[in-house]
């Protein structure tokens, strides 16, 4: 293994993951820590965890168990990646987790701040997170259920979770090939994690030779544009992809991000079957998860169960039965949906939101899985290694209108 990845969730592993493989890398997403060795044919190995959201020790120590499973694996560079909305609260889990890792790595900077991800419109300018033509805090990400993001200048808000001081790589500086030389001048300044901007791929790809010799990168999976080529990769060894034509599909929606909504809308009004989840009956352990599969199996083709709604209704629901209580309840839910639709027959599954995907994936004890191609920017098709099913797991932000009837064809 040549790279090694941490990812905080699951989609946004998948979605590293169809970087490094669209690059040429030989790439496998973990579902958490491997209990074996990878296979030796491996060379990007990425360790997906769900730590976005959780206690920030115990982000700590999942993370660094998983640094010390891909150092044992050979790893030479480790890449964190978080989301590309930099999803987080003042106090972590982002600036906890580089600090833990930079530690254990030998405490040397400088560490690359960017989530940088233009294709789907993440950009950093001016050390700004910016999503479309909106600053984050503007963007919709203000209204997060649990990281609600209200900052959108990252030095600030990163200083806020590290004990080290936050530099910073202008793009101007970047786009004059002095990346490196203003990545090492901020270090020797005892600013050793640097938020670097970029508007384009081009600015990320420009970035990669500033990484040559980082053995900590961090960012969203846009940091990985020009990974592959600096470890000697090309885009022409990308593999090839087996769907899974002829079985049934099922979309399961826990984002209640904008785009997610929006989604949710154009299924609708594309004559798709849905059905929504019943939020005090689930919360109260009264949904019928059986019931809805049945609901599913006999909706025609490609049905949707969610739980998305309006930020207002979720808060609503949030102070009547807590914030932490309504979303183990709607994962637990979600879990047993896909279990249960495995167990009858669907071969296709679509997930959208993060969380969402973590407890489907969990539920079904899926531990690794193979990156198809792309769906959209950022989300790739997967196929559950060793078994007959293929999914696609869907950061809320991404993907567009027409997104759950795309994926359900690449997963053909």
């Amino acid at each position: 293994m040549i790279l090694g990845a941490i990812g905080d969730d699951f989609t946004g592993s998948s979605d590293l993951g169809l970087t490094l493989s669209a690059g040429g890398m030989r790439t496998v997403q973990y579902v958490g820590i491997p209990s074996g060795p990878a296979a030796p044919e491996v060379e990007a190995g990425i360790v997906a965890l769900k730590t976005r959201s959780v206690p920030v020790d115990q982000a700590l120590a999942q993370s660094r168990a998983a640094l010390n499973w891909l150092r044992a694996q050979g790893a030479r560079q480790i890449l964190f990646k978080y989301c590309s909305t930099f999803d987080s609260t003042p106090e972590g889990n982002i600036g906890p987790v580089i600090d833990a890792l930079l530690e254990d790595l030998g405490g040397a900077g400088g560490v690359v701040v960017c989530p940088a991800f233009p294709a789907t419109g993440r950009r950093v300018f001016m050390g700004h997170l910016f999503v479309g033509d909106r600053l984050l805090n503007e963007s919709g990400m203000q209204n997060h259920p649990l990281t609600p993001m209200t900052d959108p200048d990252l030095r600030r808000f990163l200083s806020h979770q590290t004990r080290h001081d936050v530099g910073h790589l202008p793009l101007s500086d970047l786009r004059a090939g002095q990346g490196a030389a203003r990545m090492a001048a901020e270090v020797a300044a005892g600013r050793p994690l640097v938020v670097c901007d970029a508007i384009e791929d081009s600015d990320l790809l420009a970035l990669a030779p500033a990484c040559a010799s980082a053995t900590l990168i961090t960012g969203g999976s846009g940091i990985a544009l020009g990974l592959p080529a600096l470890h000697g990769f090309s885009a022409a060894r990308a593999p090839a992809w087996r769907g899974a034509g002829g079985r049934p599909a099922l979309c399961l929606s826990g984002s209640c991000s904008t785009a997610t909504r929006t989604q949710i809308v154009a299924h609708r009004a594309a004559g798709g079957a849905q059905m929504a989840l019943d939020i005090p009956a689930v919360v109260e352990g009264r949904a019928d998860a059986g019931a809805l599969i049945d609901w599913a199996l006999g909706a025609g083709d490609l049905p949707l169960i969610y739980s998305s709604d309006d930020p207002e209704q979720v808060r609503q629901w949030q102070q009547r039965y807590g914030t932490e209580t309504v979303a183990t309840a709607i994962e637990a839910m979600f879990g047993q949906l896909a279990a249960r639709a495995v167990a009858a027959g669907f071969g296709r599954l679509i997930s959208a939101g993060g969380e969402t995907s973590g407890a489907v994936v969990g539920a079904l004890g899926l531990d690794a899985l193979e990156i198809g191609p792309a769906i959209d920017p950022g989300v790739p098709a997967l196929r559950a290694s060793g078994r007959d099913l293929v999914l696609a797991l869907k950061s809320g932000n991404f993907g567009a209108e027409d997104f759950f009837r795309k994926a359900s064809g690449v997963l053909s």
